[in-house]
């Protein structure tokens, strides 16, 4: 009861605001695209929301395991909801939102990791200048992902679900996707561990 309550929904709020920020990167793209993509994830730090890439960083190290399933699935649940309407709505940010999927998988499992784990570094930091205070960090830490081409698990779980089932259904779809959520918690973690294991003077 306590993920449904305190957990799932603020999940699955989250993933629609990162969903809006997809929309807008989609049919404007370019620098301004990616510039004006930090609003979803401007709203989701003011607003405390759980978005799995802004949590995945700061979980404890004994626990907070299914709460951070349960963040990851709200988040995809979020996105589901969002991609119905705009395949409804704005039926002309499929198109687009394939070509992201197709390249995805062009690359393949392990290029996707390593360009998650760029993502998963940036969005953690973004955060955690984000919780001090300070906000420029979090708005340009979110172009700086898209315009490097790094792929966050969340913006890219709209993408595929904007998709179109013929290509969504394909067996490496899943694959791909398994490694960018993988490749994220490394990325929002490589502080962490790099600063754990590092000598101090």
């Amino acid at each position: 009861m306590y993920f449904l309550s305190n957990i799932v929904p603020p999940a699955i709020l989250a993933g629609i605001c990162i969903s809006i920020g997809c929309v807008v990167n989609l049919r404007v793209g370019g620098v301004a695209g990616a510039v004006l993509f930090a609003f979803g994830l401007t709203t989701v730090v003011y607003y405390g929301l759980k978005l799995y890439t802004g949590t995945a960083g700061f979980i404890r190290r004994h626990g907070d395991w299914a709460m951070l399933v349960a963040v990851l699935l709200g988040n995809i649940v979020g996105c589901l909801l969002t991609a119905w309407l705009i395949a409804y709505a704005q039926p002309d940010c499929i198109d687009p939102a394939a070509r992201i999927l197709s390249s995805r998988l062009d690359k393949g499992p392990l290029a996707c990791f390593l360009l998650a784990i760029g993502c998963g570094f940036i969005m953690t930091t973004a955060v955690e200048f984000a919780r001090k205070g300070k906000m420029l960090t979090l708005l340009l830490g979110v172009p700086v992902f898209i315009l490097c081409g790094f792929a966050h698990s969340i913006a890219d779980a709209f993408y595929f679900l904007l998709s179109p089932a013929t290509l969504l259904l394909q067996p490496e779809v899943l694959g791909v996707y398994v490694a960018e959520v993988l490749g994220n918690f490394v990325g929002c973690n490589l502080t962490r561990w790099t600063l754990y294991f590092t000598p101090r003077v």
